[in-house]
Order: structure tokens, then sequence, then C-alpha cells
């Protein structure tokens, strides 16, 4: 009798074990870390809308990329469904991968690079010191925390470029393309896919003959320990992918609305509702 009862003494607090660590994954709140970059921006509002819908506590906090890091590394934060590795963002994962987990990949070809309006008559970066006037020795760039910014510093040095890169935030960028293409001007930005001004412009990526910018994943990062907190929201993101199609397309949708994002998040999960829900199984 004594085996018996403790069996399934045993037994039960194993069930009870289970059901805490089931409540724990609902009610513990995911703390998702995303710079203001476009693909990031879309899919940071996909997953809170889904997660939400579920029935999961989410947190979401606009930040720039080195202090995104080091809040995960620290355990201050959960999640990043935005680093682009091995190359792009290799500086911080030197710093910060030891301490990090990767949980998903979500895009398999992220590019990089500068980039020019079709209608430039140049096709190669090493063809930009002969055309210095036309661009007035300025290349149009994001923020210096971003990893293209950094490999842009580097092209300047390698090729080398009597250029100056431009120090901004992705929208004042993005305006600078959008004014020269209006006024059929050259202009000459950092650029990357996926990125919705692929589908806006016609442009086309200059040839990199010393490849300086390479093809990344991008990948989900976690904190240490993440996936035992929250087993479930973990397996969702395992499975949190895209082609090129479906992550354009959830940009443009997340786009319409810059002030509510969630609605273009929405319209995407509707549409792809039976495909999201089984990331959960």
């Amino acid at each position: 009798m004594n085996k018996l009862f403790k069996t399934i003494a045993i037994a039960a607090m194993s069930l009870f074990t289970l059901a805490a660590c089931g409540d724990d994954d609902q009610t513990k709140p995911v703390k998702i870390l995303y710079p203001s970059w476009a693909e990031g921006v879309a899919m940071t509002h996909l997953a809170e809308y889904v997660l939400d819908n579920k029935g999961y506590a989410v947190e979401t906090t606009l930040i720039e990329p080195g202090p995104l890091y080091a809040a995960l590394s620290k355990g201050d934060a959960d999640l990043y469904l935005d680093a682009w590795l091995p190359h792009t963002h290799q500086d911080y994962w030197e710093r910060f991968g030891n301490k990090l987990e990767v949980i998903g990949v979500v895009f398999d070809d992220a590019s990089t690079g500068l980039v020019v309006p079709d209608y430039v008559e140049i096709d190669s970066i090493d063809e930009l010191n002969d055309n210095i006037e036309i661009f007035d020795g300025k290349i149009y760039g994001i923020g210096a925390g971003a990893g293209i910014h950094g490999n842009t510093i580097k092209a300047i040095e390698e090729y080398p470029l009597n250029y100056e890169q431009l120090t901004s935030s992705e929208s004042s960028m993005m305006a600078e393309l959008r004014r020269s293409i209006a006024a059929k001007e050259p202009v000459l930005i950092t650029g990357w896919k996926p990125h919705y001004m692929w589908d806006l412009y016609d442009l086309k990526m200059l040839k990199d003959p010393k490849e300086v910018y390479l093809v990344d994943q991008i990948e989900i990062l976690s904190r240490q320990g993440f996936k035992e907190d929250h087993p479930e929201v973990a397996n969702f993101f395992s499975h949190f992918q895209f082609d090129s199609d479906k992550l354009h397309e959830l940009m443009g949708m997340v786009g319409e609305d810059e002030r509510n994002p969630k609605a273009g998040a929405q319209k995407f999960y509707e549409k792809y509702q039976a495909e999201i829900d089984s990331w959960f199984q």
C-alpha cells in the first residue's frame, strides 16, 4: 500500500508541475525587443497579435540594436526576431552571442548593400568614385547601431570610396529616396532585402566584387532559458518562417497604417490563419 501511495503521489505531483508550467507559459509576459526596421516592425507586430489572440501576455519595446542585444543577453527581455547573422550583426554576436540562443530562422536569403534607382547608369560599387559628382559624394544610411552602417564604413575603406555616409533613420533615408525618384535624380542609399522599397520602386543593388556585404539569415534570438520557461511559445517561433513574397506582403500590410501596425498584422493573420495556427503544433 505504501508503494502504491508513493506512486500515486509522484504521478500527482508530476501532473501538478506540468500544469504549473503550462500556466506560466500562458501568463508570464513574453518580452520582445525590436528596432525601427521595416521587417522587424512587421514581424514583431504579427507575433504580438498572434500570441495575444492565443491568450499569451506580450510586451514589445522599440529600442536601438546595441542596447537590445545587451538587454537580451542579461535576461532583461526574452526575444529578438530580426537578427541578421552571421555577417551583418557579427559584432553584436561576438560580444553577446555566448549568452543568447537561436530558436528559429525567419528568412534564409537576407542581403544588404548599396542601392540606386534603376535609371542610374552604374552597376557596381567600384564605379562610384568615377561618379562622385552625380551623387554629391553622399551615401544616405540609417542609424549608426545598424550592422549595415558598419559594413558601409568597411566598404568606404575597402574600395576605397571618396564618399560620406550620412547617418539618419530608416524613415529619413526612405524620404530622401522618394524625393529623388520623384525628381528623377540620382541617389545612393544603404538598402537591404527584404524591404518594402523593392515593391514601391525600380531599384538595383550595386555589385560588390570585394564581397563586403554578404548574404545572411534572419534569425530569432532568445535569452538563455527561454525555451524552458515558455516551451509553447518557443515551439511557435521555431516555425515562424516566411518566403520572400509573404514577408513583403506582411510588410506591406503592416505599413499601410504606421499609426496602427496591429491592423495590418491582423489582416495578414486572418488571411493565413490556418498556416500560422499550425506553428503552435
